[in-house]
C-alpha cells in the first residue's frame, strides 16, 4: 500500500483526533507543491505524539478518566482488547487511526 493511502485511511479514521486529521489533509492538499515537504514533516511530528502503544492505552482505559468518558463497560472491553493484543506480541493500538498512523511512520521517507 502507498504511504499517500494510508494518510487517506488516517483522515478518514473515526478515532483520528483532530490535530491529526488536519496535518493529514493538508499534507493531501500539499502533494505536488513546494508545501509538499513542510507538510509532510508537520504530520510525522503529529503522528509522532499520537500513535500510541498499547502501554499508554492500557494505562488510560484502566484509568477512571476512561469509564467517565466511554462508560464503565467500554472501557472495560476496550481495556481487556488492549491487554490481549500486547500478549499475543503487539505493542501499538490498532485502532484505525493509529494504524494508519504507524503505517505512514512507517514509510514517511516516502512522504
Amino acid at each position: 500500500m502507498a504511504v499517500i493511502d494510508s494518510v487517506k485511511e488516517l483522515v478518514a479514521a473515526p478515532s483520528v483526533c483532530p490535530e491529526a486529521k488536519e496535518a493529514g489533509e493538508k499534507y493531501l492538499a500539499a502533494v505536488g507543491t513546494d508545501e509538499q515537504k513542510k507538510a509532510a514533516e508537520m504530520l510525522v511530528t503529529e503522528l509522532e505524539e499520537d500513535v500510541l502503544t498499547l502501554d499508554q492505552n492500557i494505562e488510560f482505559f484502566g484509568s477512571p478518566a476512561a469509564a467517565q468518558k466511554f462508560g464503565k463497560e467500554a472501557a472495560e472491553g476496550y481495556l481487556a482488547h488492549f491487554k490481549e493484543a500486547k500478549a499475543a506480541g503487539e505493542k501499538w493500538c490498532d485502532c484505525p487511526a493509529c494504524a494508519a498512523g504507524k503505517a505512514v511512520l512507517d514509510h514517511k521517507e516516502e512522504l
